[in-house]
């Protein structure tokens, strides 16, 4: 590794935390099968990582982004509970497979006991009562900083302006509710902008969001003022995050690692390593962990080395100390990548030994990382950097789904108006609204994971806002009421949902 003499400049790591609501939507093999493989493989050590970094004094070691309907599934009632089942679960299927004839089913299920048993403390010592108290505990730590959202995760671009405005707003209002804070930066739902938006974000109390770096044109340096606004776009530097993990390469791939995608169907463990890039599953080897440990500090090393020389390089390059910013989902750390919770624990460890600053957006705005005012364009981090994965032709009925579902609910809202008392009937159309265009089930379709459950998903909640809206728009209120409070069951969330707060139509569609 390199020397501890300082650099210039400032790395901070953003992480994206974000799963389409799960519950009650199936189990298998889509449903909240996923949930819970999330919250045993990713957020368990992710956040056990942070505390020991918390304990040992150390600060601002990154922003953490969580979306509201993470956050919510992270404290429901029913998850919380299932949760707890599912370790139990994942132990006794380790028990079984540690007695099964094969030996390295065995050896496999000693080793899936033992994490199975530790997971189990974990949560039951700091999860009980769901994801809230430990995310306030962390941000009281100050070792992150929490990055908010939208209230759905909606493509925000493609979304009606008021519906977009609500969304943000009740989104920050979700965050003080359960973390006793309100963000003063959010991660936009697949880094999306159309221009206009930094208005809507300063309106709303928003400092700073992220961009991919395309966006910036490749210039993530800085944090850039967004067109007139104090608004400021951070762009993530794709030399430094791709090393990690681009669309075709990164060190999960590497041979020594388990492997995500191959399944022991008896048990249903992975028990194999990546083995080769070109190997099929029935041919990869059997796991063995004594294999990782010095391939996870080479890939700590060399991304080390690759953040202390961007620094130097592009601090060079603009003639003032750079900001570099790594961005990943939070699920590629022990989902994806079930060697990435120890990776990341090393890194953020040993940059500050090779003389890296460490810091978040927060910090990088507060000490003036932050460049010139910047115009920016349509953009995503999707393919093609565009829009294309939520508005192409593959997902058009999608795109006219959530154009016709919501047309039709802020109607039907309008019509409900009174200012008067809450209305339980008006909430849940919005409710309904926010599950139907939720990004994910566009996302889904695009790249063929799981596009018939998302299709469903997307249908269903549409099927649900239009026979409420039937209903009230008919005046036949108490159906109405009935079919509100019938779907307001089986989707337990958001329920400080206020659709008064909606913005009043001024008539232009705006």
């Amino acid at each position: 590794m390199t020397t501890s003499d300082a650099v210039p400049g400032q790395f901070t790591l953003v992480l994206h935390s974000h799963l389409p609501w799960l519950a009650n939507h199936g189990r298998w093999p889509v449903g909240e099968e996923w949930l819970y493989q999330s919250w045993a493989h990713c957020y368990l050590p992710v956040y056990a990582a942070l505390r020991r970094l918390a304990d040992d004094g150390l600060t601002d070691q990154l922003s953490l982004g969580i979306t509201p309907v993470l956050a919510a599934q992270l404290d429901d009632p029913h998850c919380t509970a299932s949760m707890y089942e599912w370790l139990a679960d994942w132990q006794l299927r380790a028990m079984e497979a540690a007695v099964d004839d094969d030996p390295d089913r065995r050896i496999s299920g000693h080793r899936e006991y033992r994490a199975a048993a530790a997971a189990l403390a974990d949560f039951e010592r700091h999860w009980r009562h769901g994801g809230s108290p430990q995310i306030r505990s962390l941000l009281s730590s100050g070792v992150a900083e929490l990055l908010g959202g939208p209230l759905a995760h909606p493509f925000q671009p493609l979304l009606d302006a008021r519906l977009r405005r609500l969304s943000l707003s009740e989104g920050l209002a979700d965050a003080q509710l359960r973390w006793g804070s309100t963000p003063a930066g959010i991660w936009a739902p697949e880094c999306a902008y159309t221009p206009g938006m930094e208005h809507e974000y300063a309106a709303a109390g928003v400092g700073h969001f992220m961009v991919d770096g395309p966006t910036l044109h490749g210039d993530t340096a800085l944090g850039r003022p967004v067109a007139g606004t104090d608004v400021v776009a951070f762009g993530r530097d794709l030399t430094v995050s791709y090393r990690v993990w681009s669309p075709k390469s990164g060190y999960p791939g590497h041979g020594a690692y388990r492997d995500f995608h191959t399944y022991d169907h008896r048990t249903g463990f992975k028990p194999f390593r990546v083995t080769g890039k070109n190997v099929a599953g029935e041919a990869k080897k059997p796991y063995d962990p004594e294999l990782v440990d010095a391939v996870i500090d080479a890939h700590v090393d060399d991304f080390v080395d690759c953040v202390r020389q961007r620094l130097i390089d592009e601090s060079a390059r603009i003639g003032r100390p750079a900001l570099v910013v790594a961005a990943f989902d939070t699920e590629l750390y022990g989902h994806w990548w079930h060697e990435g919770p120890i990776w990341l624990e090393r890194v953020l460890r040993r940059l500050p030994e090779a003389g890296v600053t460490v810091g978040t957006l927060a910090t990088a705005r507060r000490d003036g990382y932050v460049g010139e005012p910047v115009d920016l364009a349509d953009s995503s981090w999707g393919s093609g950097k565009d829009w294309r994965v939520w508005e192409g032709p593959q997902v058009q009925h999608l795109v006219q789904l959530n154009s016709e579902v919501t047309a039709t609910a802020l109607e039907s809202l309008d019509r409900r108006r009174s200012g008067g008392a809450r209305d339980g009937v008006a909430d849940q159309i919005l409710r309904e609204t926010l599950m139907t265009v939720q990004s994910d089930w566009p996302f889904m379709v695009s790249k063929d994971t799981a596009a018939g459950y998302a299709q469903d998903r997307a249908y269903k909640h549409a099927h649900a806002t239009r026979e409420i809206c039937a209903a009230s728009d008919a005046d036949r209120t108490e159906q109405a009421a009935q079919l509100a409070r019938g779907w307001r069951h089986a989707d337990n969330l958001f329920g400080a949902l206020d659709a008064r707060r909606l913005p009043i139509s001024d008539g232009s569609g705006r």
